[in-house]
């Protein structure tokens, strides 16, 4: 005989999380027929579609669904038994006990289920008796709040009772409108958050109302959905999320814009949590497709949480008034074409001055891998103002996703004359080894990275339109003592004391090439430019000046090292540098920009057949300090100053490059005789059987040598009271004497000849 049902003390109702697989949920209570399990996902009843076994069991059963529900929905599964009753034991008949069990359960069920109900109502404590409890009639409690009166009982009072104060001293009361109207929320309008939901015109009536009344507007937990593009417009104090948008309206059009364009200043704001997302990631083909754009933003403090799927994630707009002087906290930016771009609309914008923390800017390994994808850009409309100055980025990250596929991934993209853009502890992963491209006058730029899966070969991309030297690159990843240190690769520090005295007209310098700014004939060749001396230079007490077409200049090798920077200690002068190949022939524009500059533009000199810095060196110009950056194919060049407009005074000059590199100095070598005060050269000699008191003499050729030269003569071997002697009798010549001082003639043995020639 089976055993009739027991009716526990078990709740009537149980609840599961969905984990997106789980089709099969147990509930531990019993049920007489399987219609009385009522079966709710995320609230909502299903009418259909699930089976019900373990009906008329004390311990339960399992209700199966035709799919799993989604990850994180609830399902709620509690009886609901049918309160009648239809049967009526029989009037003198046999009372059975299984029939009394029956109809004594059912009432315990349906006593269970009540008190299940009463549970979550509102309902006054055990302890707290009498009163009254009971509703107004309809009309007389419509369009008026519920309250409680002085000793508890239930009360309506009009909406504008000032009935609120706040529990603590001082407290003013104020009305419940007022109190309701301190903070607007976008489900105040109507909007759900449910992300099926268009909460399009709830949110933008949210945004109008705060503009309106100049509040806060708070958009809560859940995801927004939209259809069309939302405006806050400037009015409003500020914009807090905690929830997110999904923008699923048209492209080719910001899905949120904060701020007033035009002329207005949006001053003072605090947009906190700023969230949105595409519900499809953008083809990445229109610049229109931005997911949230600042306008003319001042003195503010934003915060961005995630922008997600657009070609451009956030733009700062500088309008016909600029964005400026704001802090930004930066957040996730994901699977956009570019994550931040810093822009300009008119000639009376401009965007300066921002501070930047953090950012994660990614883009996943499947996203348009064959189209190009950066980090941050600095751009400009046509025509706008572009010198976007002092940005500083703290932390950025960056995960592009490019160095396995054909697109580029670069972290900054600089297309505009900015300035003073410094970005520090950079984290570069899966990134081309290229930290910025520069495709215009950007300079003053400092990247700063702290890690990168590339270590430390990083650097600035200079396209053909780029007219700056942008900046440097600091590469700390596996680098950080190197990169400390400045190399110095020369160093004249009193051009006075460097002068040669070559000849009675001409003035070299030690280490240094002398330059002309019209080389006669058709010079190809490095030895043709680099002269070791030349006339028209004139020593003062100091230095030298340059007069008209001279100039002076290290040679450099430069075949591993690029970069390098000189200094100068002159009135103002201008850098000049000529680049030559690996055979010291010289490359001209034709082959392209072959050198660039920090501080101005280099343009080539058809005639002195070298890039000439289009502004001097000066102070009041911001163009001292010089950095020069030299292109792939120069091997050697020389890097120096020449006398362009008027003249002036020299009187030091230093070099130095990137000290991860040691690139030699060339001077004094056998086929450039340049830069050395001493001039030395031997020959060999067999001299005759030398008589007492005789002598024999031998020339020996030493190019440079001139008369008034001090000259010293040597022999390899041992002199045997032979004294040797030497003079300068011809340009070119040394004329060495060896004279017999002894009482008996003396035979050398073959030996060679050193002479040394010492320039005044």
């Amino acid at each position: 005989m089976a055993e009739h049902i027991r009716i526990g003390d078990v709740a009537p109702r149980v609840q599961y999380v969905g984990d997106g697989a789980r089709t099969d949920f147990t509930y531990p209570f019993p049920i007489f027929m399987a219609e009385e399990m009522e079966v709710r996902i995320d609230g909502i009843v299903l009418g259909s579609g699930y089976t019900v076994s373990g009906a008329g069991l004390s311990d339960g059963g399992t209700v199966t669904l035709p799919a799993a529900p989604a990850i994180g929905s609830t399902v709620t599964l509690r009886r609901r038994i049918k309160v009648e009753r239809t049967t009526d034991f029989q009037d003198n008949g046999v009372l059975r006990a299984r029939t009394l069990n029956d109809e004594l359960d059912r009432m315990v069920a349906a006593l269970q289920e009540q008190r299940e109900e009463l549970s979550s109502a509102l309902r006054r404590d055990p302890a707290d008796i009498g009163g009254e409890m009971t509703l107004p009639m309809r009309s007389a409690r419509a369009n008026r709040l519920l309250g409680f009166d002085s000793v508890g009982d239930i009360v309506v009072v009009p909406r504008d009772s000032g009935l609120l104060t706040a529990p603590f001293p001082g407290a003013v009361p104020h009305t419940v409108e007022d109190k309701l109207a301190e903070t607007l929320t976008a489900r105040d309008f109507g909007a759900t958050g449910d992300g099926v939901t268009d909460d399009g015109p709830a949110l933008q009536a949210a945004m109008n109302a705060a503009a309106a009344s100049g509040k806060m507007l708070t958009i809560g937990e859940g995801s927004f959905r939209t259809q069309q593009p939302l405006t806050l417009p400037g009015a409003a104090a500020g914009l807090t999320m905690r929830g997110r948008i999904v923008y699923a309206g048209p492209g080719n059009q910001p899905a949120l814009t904060i701020g007033d364009g035009g002329t207005t200043r949006n001053a003072n704001k605090l947009h906190s949590g700023i969230a949105v997302t595409r519900a499809t990631t953008s083809d990445w083909l229109s610049e229109g497709d931005i997911g949230v754009v600042l306008r003319n933003h001042d003195a503010s403090l934003i915060e961005i949480r995630e922008i997600t799927g657009f070609t451009i994630g956030l733009r700062t707009l500088g309008d016909e008034r600029g964005f400026e002087d704001t802090t930004l906290i930066l957040g996730r930016f994901v699977n956009n074409k570019i994550g931040l771009d810093v822009h300009t609309l008119t000639a009376a914008a401009w965007n300066t001055s921002i501070r930047y923390y953090g950012g994660h800017f990614a883009v996943g390994s499947t996203v348009h891998t064959d189209k190009d994808r950066f980090g941050i850009r600095f751009s400009a409309e046509p025509g706008a103002y572009v010198a976007h100055n002092r940005h500083l980025f703290d932390g950025p990250n960056f995960e592009l996703n490019a160095r396995d596929i054909p697109a580029t991934g670069i972290p900054f993209l600089m297309e505009v004359n900015s300035r003073a853009v410094v970005a520090r502890a950079i984290r570069m992963e899966g990134c081309d080894p290229i930290v910025a491209r520069h495709t215009a006058g950007a300079q003053d730029h400092l990247y700063e990275i702290a890690w990168a899966s590339q270590g430390y070969a990083i650097e600035i991309e200079h396209t053909e339109t780029a007219t700056r030297l942008g900046g440097v690159v600091k590469a700390y990843h596996q680098a950080l003592p190197n990169r400390e240190a400045t190399r110095e690769v020369a160093s004249v520090p009193s051009l006075r004391a460097a002068a040669i005295r070559w000849n009675g007209t001409e003035t070299g310098f030690e280490k240094l090439a002398c330059l002309s700014t019209n080389v006669s004939g058709s010079p190809t060749s490095l030895p043709q430019f680099a002269f070791p001396a030349l006339d028209s230079y004139v020593l003062t007490s100091r230095g030298v000046i340059l007069t008209g077409g001279r100039g002076l200049g290290f040679v450099v090798d430069t075949a591993r090292c690029k970069d390098f920077a000189l200094t100068v200690d002159a009135d103002s002068p201008r850098l000049v540098v000529m680049a030559f190949d690996a055979s010291w022939n010289l490359l001209t524009d034709a082959a392209g920009t072959m050198v660039m500059a920090s501080g101005q533009s280099l343009a080539w000199n058809a005639t002195a057949r070298w890039w000439q810095g289009s502004a001097d060196m000066d102070d009041a110009g911001l163009t001292r300090l010089q950095a020069i950056r030299l292109a792939p194919q120069v091997a050697t060049a020389i890097i120096g100053v020449a006398r362009i407009t008027t003249d002036y005074e020299v009187r030091a000059m230093r070099l130095h490059c990137d000290p991860r590199q040691a690139p030699p100095l060339l001077y004094g070598l056998p086929d450039l005789r340049i830069g050395v005060r001493d001039l030395i050269a031997e020959q060999a000699w067999d001299p005759p059987s030398i008589a007492a008191g005789a002598s024999a003499q031998i020339n020996v050729t030493v190019a440079g040598a001139r008369p008034g030269d001090f000259v010293q003569a040597a022999y390899s071997l041992s002199t045997s009271g032979c004294v040797f002697l030497a003079q300068i009798g011809a340009q070119d010549t040394v004329t060495v004497t060896a004279w017999n001082r002894s009482g008996a003639a003396v035979d050398l043995n073959a030996g060679t000849v050193r002479v040394r020639v010492v320039k005044a």
